[in-house]
């Protein structure tokens, strides 16, 4: 019998032993109050983020061994990771020594459960020592950068605990070792006089405010534990209870973190549990692979749910962690996993979209959860991305009314025309839309700017779909004019294929056109209008995509025959890797022009990826690096890369899963039909529980579609 639901233990990811700065990616953790950075050593923790309470990338805990910092020991290190936990352990002489780090479920912690084990053949005093650090503040306005704010910190010593302030007290963090001591270090300003010692600042960022230490007394063959928690808070009273409340019992602590999100993963396929305003279908398959993929998917989703005090939204889903842009959810991003939030979290999809609504998407890439404002520059993708949410709200949840809301003066059905639209007053001088520069696209790929094809292929399918959504409110005079014009767009869309080559050309100001050969054309175009384009073009873009684009647990964003693949390193959008929808989006283009059986065949080598927790910004090819354990290596956040660990963007293989493996296709007045690829992998294969409006449907492998009684 295989498992319908699944537990923390069937998310583990491959264990990875490493010495001292190899090219791992430090991993994450959330109590969906806030994050945590768990580094390489064995209690290192950096980023410690509970909003409003930042402290950008700083570190803390660092390990000391008798005396020693444990890095410089030079023995290796093994991470295992799971939802609930990180599981650090290695052997320096006759110890062996374990720690098990959590994000507390309910409070604004962070806990380290450290165990000290001697194999040697008489009792050992072992000193833990951790270096202590904190750069906490509470920013008045949104976080506007990639690293969160931080602030110099002043520090004293209260009992066996660290109390860091910001200058203006409205930021706290209090830390410390269970049955240990407290001390500033000798870089703390103690000068005569001050009640609460400044420290320096150091490279990075950090600064060292004063040591944790604690001696255990291990007998021959056995072990002793202690523990560390940061507890931060926006009073020094909150903070300290927090600690008090933690350090109680750390065990206590891990042993929540697995019950919290035991209850997540099956709250997420269950419609009567409050924890979601909806739930995804469960997959019923002897497929492991399948299987693994949909589970990766739907972790990276929940992954990213918000419910910290303050949040404007009340619930939001963030887009990185644990790096990078806390507390900010991207518009593009969120659409990537649109289908997953439609059928997830229908309510907060709703109020994330209406708020995207009230502020002009022409002049921002996301908005913060802190303020509710705007965050970053205009992404040219903002206007397709719109009106797939908007799309994939009412065809899932039958919630037509929603498009009668009026939002910033107008309904919300006339803001889909208008973005549907837009393309018009971006024109230059010719047909179609001119998306910019680099930075409004794909950041890292120089080529792609301007008449770009994949954005005005999506134009096309923008003015369709908006017109399925006015004959959804009995507007035929609107649907007629904007099918019309699709019509007379596509056109020129196709006339940018340059025939024989599988790819597109982007054209420019100075009137050429260059060849790009990226994935995002691919997969836009594939997704979009791939019914309008000849078999021929279809079966010449499959070609250039496994020719130049697909590896077998993978892909590259760009060509490596492409001139600009000499541009960049970062491995979301070139050569050496691919952001984590582009595969999956890939997959579904593969479908849609005729070729299921390269998806299905690639399945297998993609599930190989889904072994190092939630799906990274970016992974590497193994061309460019080594994988791990047969899976495409996450990517670091160190420069020149500057990759997060995790990104929302994974519900795009929940779509991967539903529209193309199945085959479902949702229309939108609700109407199902099936017809997909998933028996090459199971014939047996079942989704169960798709809801559609007010009704829910079981799809089977061979496209059968059976209306089935509420879960």
């Amino acid at each position: 019998m295989h498992p319908l639901i699944p537990t923390v233990e069937d998310l583990a990811a491959d264990a990875v032993t490493h010495h001292y700065d190899d090219m791992i990616a430090p991993s994450g953790l959330t109590n969906m109050l806030g994050t945590v950075r768990v580094d390489h050593d064995l209690t290192a923790l950096s980023a410690v983020q509970f909003p409003p309470v930042s402290q950008g990338l700083t570190q803390t805990a660092v390990l000391f061994v008798d005396g020693r910092l444990f890095a410089s020991y030079g023995v290796p290190v093994t991470h295992e990771w799971r939802p609930d936990r990180v599981v650090r352990r290695a052997t320096v002489g006759e110890l062996e020594i374990e720690t098990t780090t959590v994000c507390v479920p309910g409070r604004t912690a962070v806990a380290i459960d450290i165990a000290v084990r001697n194999t040697g053949e008489r009792t050992r005093e072992v000193r833990i020592g951790l270096s202590a650090a904190a750069r906490v503040t509470r920013s008045a306005a949104a976080w506007l950068d990639a690293e969160s704010p931080s602030e110099r910190d002043s520090v004293l010593v209260d009992g066996d605990r660290l109390v860091f302030a910001a200058e203006d007290d409205a930021a706290w963090s209090v830390q410390g070792l269970v049955g240990g001591s407290a001390a500033l270090s000798g870089v703390a300003d103690a000068s005569a006089g001050s009640a609460t010692p400044e420290f320096d600042v150091g490279i990075g960022g950090n600064g060292r405010g004063g040591d944790l230490a604690v001696t255990l007394s291990v007998p021959a063959g056995g072990a002793e534990r202690t523990g560390y928690v940061q507890a931060v808070g926006l009073s020094e009273a909150e903070a300290a209870e927090t600690w008090t409340a933690v350090a109680a019992d750390v065990p206590g602590a891990v042993r929540a973190a697995a019950e919290f999100w035991n209850r997540q993963l099956r709250a997420a396929f269950d419609p009567d549990d409050d924890e979601f305003s909806g739930a995804l279908p469960v997959l019923e398959t002897a497929s492991a692979p399948l299987r693994r993929l949909y589970w990766w998917a739907v972790l990276g989703v929940i992954w990213f749910r918000r419910d910290f005090a303050g949040n404007v939204l009340g619930r939001s889903y963030d887009t990185l962690m644990p790096n990078y842009w806390g507390t900010t959810t991207f518009i593009w991003d969120y659409s990537l996993s649109s289908v997953s939030h439609a059928l997830l979290d229908p309510a907060e999809m709703r109020t994330q979209v209406r708020h995207w609504i009230s502020l002009d998407i022409h002049s921002h890439f996301g908005t913060s959860s802190l303020t509710g404002g705007p965050v970053g520059r205009w992404y040219s993708v903002n206007d397709y991305a719109m009106t797939r949410l908007v799309h994939d709200y009412v065809r899932f949840t039958g919630d037509a009314a929603f498009l009668d809301e009026v939002v910033a003066d107008e309904t919300i059905a006339a803001s889909v025309r208008h973005w549907a639209t837009a393309w018009k007053d971006l024109r230059q001088d010719s047909a179609l839309a001119d998306y910019g520069e680099i930075d409004n696209l794909l950041e890292c790929v120089s080529s792609y700017t301007h008449e770009v094809a994949g954005l005005n292929a999506a134009n096309v399918w923008s003015m369709r779909t908006a017109a399925d959504l006015a004959d959804l409110q009995g507007d035929e005079t609107a649907s007629a004019r904007l099918r019309a014009e699709a019509d007379a767009l596509l056109p020129a869309v196709i006339d940018r294929y340059l025939p024989g080559t599988g790819v597109f050309t982007a054209g420019q100001p100075d009137g050429t056109r260059l060849p790009v050969r990226h994935c995002y054309d691919f997969s836009v175009v594939g997704t979009t209008i791939a019914d309008d384009l000849a078999p021929s073009v279809r079966d010449e873009m499959v070609a250039f995509f496994q020719r130049e684009l697909q590896t077998e647990n993978w892909m590259r964003a760009l060509s490596p025959w492409d001139p600009d693949a000499s541009y960049s390193v970062r491995p979301d959008h070139q050569w050496n890797g691919a952001y984590p929808a582009w595969p999956a989006d890939a997959g579904r283009a593969l479908a849609a022009l005729g070729a299921p059986g390269v998806l299905t065949d690639w399945i297998e080598g993609l599930s190989r990826t889904a072994n190092q927790g939630p799906m990274g910004q970016a992974h590497f090819v193994e061309e460019a690096v080594p994988g791990i354990h047969g899976g495409a290596r996450k990517a670091p956040p160190q420069l020149p890369y500057i990759i997060d660990w995790a990104c929302s963007s994974s519900g795009a293989w929940i779509e991967l899963v539903i529209e193309a493996l199945f085959g479902i296709s949702v229309a939108a007045d609700g109407t199902v039909r099936a017809a997909g690829c998933v028996a090459a992998l199971d014939p047996h294969a079942l989704l169960r529980g798709l809801r559609v409006g007010t009704r829910t449907y079981d799809i089977d492998a061979s496209g059968g579609i059976t209306e089935a009684p509420g879960r």
